[in-house]
This record gives C-alpha cells, sequence and structure tokens, in this order.
C-alpha cells in the first residue's frame, strides 16, 4: 500500500518555479530584487554562458512554472512561439502582446472581473507605465458614461529616465546636468498610445506627449477634462467621488482628496513621491469647467516590476501584494 502521507508532504512542499528571462535589464533586476527575498518560490536562474544559447534557454523556460519576460518585443514574441509545452505560464513585461487578443491584460483594477481573469489566464502581459497611469484617471469615467468612448483626450506625462531603460540611464548619467528635462515622440506615435485607446474603450487614439524628467524614476501622467468633453451634465465633485468609489477596495489605487493642497510643496506636486511603492497616486485638481486628472506611480514599481510581482502573485493564488509595499 502506498503511503499517503509523504507523497502529500512532498507536494505540498513543491515550490513553483520562476524565470526571468533578461534578468539583467533595468525591469528585470527590478523583478529579481522583489523576488529573491521570497521563501515561497524558487527562482531558477540560467548559467549566464548559455544565456544566448537557444536550446539551453529553452530548456529553462520548459521547467518553469512562470516566466517573466523583460526582452525587447521581438525576442518576447519568439520565446513564447518557441515553447511547445501548454504548463509554462507567461508575464510579458515588453509590449509585445499587450494589445493581442489571446494575452489578458495585466491591470487588476481595470475592471470588475480583471483580478479573477488573470488568476486563471496562461499569458499575461504586463502593463506599459504610462497606460497604468492614464487608465487609472480615466477608465471609471468612460466605464460610467461620464466620458464617452469617441472622447477626443490629451495626455502630458513626465517620467524619470530609468524608463528608457540601460542606454538611457547610461547616456543621462553620463551628461548628467546637462540634460534637463526633453520632451520625446513627437511624431505622436509613441507604443503606449494602442494601448491606452484599447483599454479604455476609446474610438480614437489620444494625444500622448510624454517628457523625460531630471530624476531617476517616478512619473505624473496627467489629463486634462473641459467640461465640454463630458457626456453627462457633472460638477468635478461628482467627478472626484466617482473615481474615489471606483478604487475605495482597490489597495494599490489611493486617489486623494480634491484639489490637495496638503500634497503640493510650495504650489508644485513632487513626481517621485510613490517611489519604491506598488502604489499609483490619484489626484483631481481644477474646477466645474476645467478638470486635471493626475496619476502618480514608480515607473519601475507599479509601473513595471511591482505590476509585474502583482500579477505573478494572482496566477500561483498568494496573497496579492506578498513582497509589495505600498
Amino acid at each position: 500500500m502506498v503511503e499517503l502521507a509523504p507523497l502529500l508532504a512532498a507536494k505540498a512542499l513543491k515550490m513553483n518555479r520562476i524565470f526571468i528571462d533578461g534578468q539583467a535589464g533595468t525591469t528585470g533586476l527590478q523583478i529579481h530584487e522583489r523576488l529573491s527575498v521570497r521563501t515561497d518560490i524558487e527562482l531558477i536562474e540560467i548559467d549566464p554562458a548559455e544565456r544566448k544559447n537557444p536550446d539551453a534557454k529553452q530548456s529553462i523556460i520548459d521547467q518553469a512554472d512562470v516566466v517573466v519576460l523583460c526582452l525587447p518585443d521581438d525576442a518576447a514574441r519568439e520565446a513564447v512561439r518557441n515553447t511547445k509545452n501548454t504548463h509554462t505560464r507567461f508575464i510579458d513585461a515588453s509590449t509585445a502582446h499587450r494589445v493581442n487578443p489571446d494575452w489578458t491584460y495585466g491591470m487588476p483594477e481595470l475592471m470588475p472581473g480583471q483580478r479573477e481573469a488573470i488568476a486563471s489566464a496562461r499569458l499575461i502581459s504586463n502593463p506599459g507605465c504610462y497606460p497604468t497611469g492614464f487608465l487609472a484617471t480615466v477608465k471609471p469615467l468612460i466605464s460610467a458614461g461620464v466620458l464617452g468612448h469617441d472622447a477626443l483626450m490629451s495626455i502630458s506625462a513626465i517620467s524619470g529616465y530609468s524608463g528608457g531603460g540601460r542606454q538611457l540611464i547610461e547616456k543621462y548619467e553620463s551628461e548628467g546636468a546637462n540634460w534637463p528635462a526633453r520632451p520625446y515622440s513627437l511624431a505622436l506615435k509613441h507604443k503606449h498610445v494602442p494601448e491606452m485607446a484599447q483599454y479604455a474603450g476609446l474610438s480614437t487614439n489620444p494625444l500622448f506627449t510624454p517628457t523625460v524628467g531630471h530624476f531617476y524614476k517616478g512619473m505624473l501622467v496627467s489629463v486634462p477634462i473641459h467640461k465640454d468633453q463630458l457626456v453627462k451634465t457633472s460638477s468635478i465633485e461628482n467627478v472626484h467621488q466617482l473615481i474615489s468609489d471606483q478604487y475605495a477596495t482597490e489597495p494599490c489605487i489611493n486617489v486623494m482628496p480634491l484639489n490637495d493642497d496638503a500634497e503640493l510643496q510650495d504650489g508644485f506636486l513632487n513626481p517621485e513621491a510613490a517611489n519604491g511603492t506598488n502604489r499609483v497616486d490619484v489626484f483631481v485638481y481644477g474646477h466645474n469647467d476645467q478638470m486635471m486628472l493626475i496619476a502618480r506611480l514608480d515607473n519601475l514599481g507599479k509601473g513595471a516590476a511591482g505590476a509585474a510581482v502583482q500579477n505573478l502573485n494572482l496566477m500561483l493564488q498568494v496573497t496579492e501584494l506578498e513582497g509589495l509595499s505600498l
């Protein structure tokens, strides 16, 4: 007769095996930092000498329960395409699969049922940092019909230079103070725009103007709203209340008081105040004629690595914020 107790004990001791493909990159390092101290998972790594050996990498992927892809878009697509087994699950931190209907969008706070969809999915696309801020502000208004699906939206944002990855970090830090804040993607074709439009439910791409700031990490995503854009007559108090109600039970989205002067430093809003957290601070400033919705987050936290860990926790059905701070 087979003894069941030892078998059950062995099963209980089995830990999920996680592989970060692209661990040496900016996001990969951040994810590794958050996972390396965990005792409930096993991080598996490839021999650095075999990193570019496709057979060796595929062997590691096939051993993993979840692979977190921190790769350029084409490499991320190839990694998934080359995986023939059906048990390995993926979280893709690149933009490769964000608007792919076969992938589940990894923003648990997006709408009812999204958290459950992430938990049961095999393929998760990690949200971009800018879309996370944009969606956190406008999605409740569009879902409630206060903003129409045909609304013409504008977004301005400033992010720390770490958002550009290793090359921009090295370039910025080599030039130091000689590199002030700089707008970019002026051809209005930023790769995050399709993601913003799709998950907000907009029929027209928003006009998006991002800026790289004179700081390492942190970001502000600002969305102006004029009263003429509102489908339903609504005061700024009602808009703020609607957003507050939407996120009342969401631990990672913190809706600040209306026209919150206490958060301003001599009248300025600090883009770095959410750094080191998995939190999005949402602000509503202005008056009934003109409103400014602002999201503040760590572009390497809730905007990248923190979101990936949150999604991983949901997939593994452990505490959602395990290894994260608010």
